[in-house]
């Protein structure tokens, strides 16, 4: 079988379901869309907006407003198959001329959220708009700006409708994201999540990788992990499997199914999920343990003090902060309980196992030895 017959392409078609796009790919084509009526008078529509994959999808705009130093214009958002809460809602984009060397300044509009603890990605005070958004908007910003001769110094206010409303039925309540949703996204592309559909694909993946001869594959939590790995150890897009929160479904399978080598890639608090007993990683069906990362941390040398601060901290992220700055390898501790979490799942069958934890960014944050 060639390469081309499996890896994280052929598994996400293998799942039979359509994918939509992200709050972030719907903020970036409501901010071109806007950008160039400003500069032109006239929105385009549809939207192209080129993904950070390469892909190139279109949006037809729902809102189209133009009105003296502004424009705004609103894209409503469709996430496909997948049951996400933000499927439907109507994602606008509010840009105004600022200074030459103002840059771009970010805003948080009616239903998109502040950030008001540490741990995130975005400093305090910051709106909830993430970091791969951002750097797309900026992107196409640049490119608006070249094309007619304009600086690119812009303020863009971002807004959801009903988006306070909406985001009582997501997590940011409680990490401290008051007001509305955050701007979310990696790849601009929301994958479907079906647990039978998922669990399939990840089955074929490894059936695919095993008749292809690769005797170690990775599973990964998504597209950042995917890059981490194929950095560290060189592997071809076929010994990939797209574990997303189903690592009991790639732990089970290699069970009955072995292969040579597992490496177990994801975000730090995802995996510390797995590191406390975990098999699948969802938000809806998993918490972040900081007891459980106290206590690890406490192993590692922290003292009562710090242990009490992690015990108490905003998100995993914010614990292995703490950590760092500590010097206390909480990311290290994670993954080798990871593993050993791994291997008991295992039961003796014969894959070695390692595990890499990763931030945002994709840097390497904690590793496990080979086991």
């Amino acid at each position: 079988m060639s390469e081309a017959g499996g890896g994280r392409s052929a598994q996400l078609k293998h799942t039979g379901l359509r994918p939509g796009w992200t709050t972030g790919a719907c903020a970036t084509a409501a901010t071109t869309a806007a950008y160039t009526a400003l500069l032109t008078g006239d929105f385009p529509d549809p939207v192209n907006v080129v993904l950070p994959k390469g892909q190139s999808p279109a949006f037809a705009l729902a809102v189209e407003e133009l009105a003296g130093d502004r424009a705004t214009a609103g894209v409503v958002k469709d996430a496909g198959d997948d049951p996400d809460v933000t499927h439907g809602a109507l994602v606008r984009a509010t840009v105004r001329r600022l200074p030459p060397g103002s840059g771009v300044v970010f805003r948080a509009g009616p239903g998109v959220g502040t950030v008001t603890r540490p741990g995130l990605p975005l400093d305090v005070g910051e709106p909830a708009i993430n970091p791969m958004p951002r750097q797309m908007m900026r992107d196409h910003i640049a490119r608006v700006a070249a094309d007619h001769g304009d600086t690119g110094d812009i303020e863009v206010t971002v807004s959801v409708d009903h988006g306070e409303e909406i985001a009582r039925s997501t997590w940011n309540p409680r990490l401290g994201i008051l007001g509305g949703l955050s701007i979310l996204g990696t790849t601009g592309i929301v994958v479907p999540y079906s647990c039978s559909a998922w669990i399939d694909s990840i089955r074929r993946g490894v059936d695919v990788a095993r008749a292809a001869g690769h005797k170690h594959v990775a599973g990964c939590t998504g597209s950042t992990s995917e890059k981490t790995v194929v950095a560290e150890y060189g592997l071809p897009e076929i010994a990939l499997l797209d574990m997303g929160d189903f690592a009991g479904a790639v732990l089970k399978y290699v069970r009955r199914h072995p292969v040579d080598r597992l490496t177990i890639c994801g975000g730090f608090a995802k995996l510390s999920k797995l590191a406390a007993g975990h098999l699948d990683l969802h938000s809806a069906r998993s918490q972040v343990d900081k007891g459980f990362l106290a206590e690890l941390a406490r192993q590692g040398g922290a003292d009562a003090s710090l242990t009490a601060e992690v015990a108490d901290a905003n998100t995993g992220l914010a614990a292995l902060q703490l950590c760092a700055a500590a010097g206390v390898p909480l990311g290290d501790l994670v993954a080798v309980a990871a593993r050993d979490q791994a291997l008991s799942v295992l039961r003796g069958a014969p894959v070695a196992v390692d595990v890499i934890c990763i931030d945002r960014a994709g840097t390497v944050v904690g590793r496990s030895d080979v086991r």
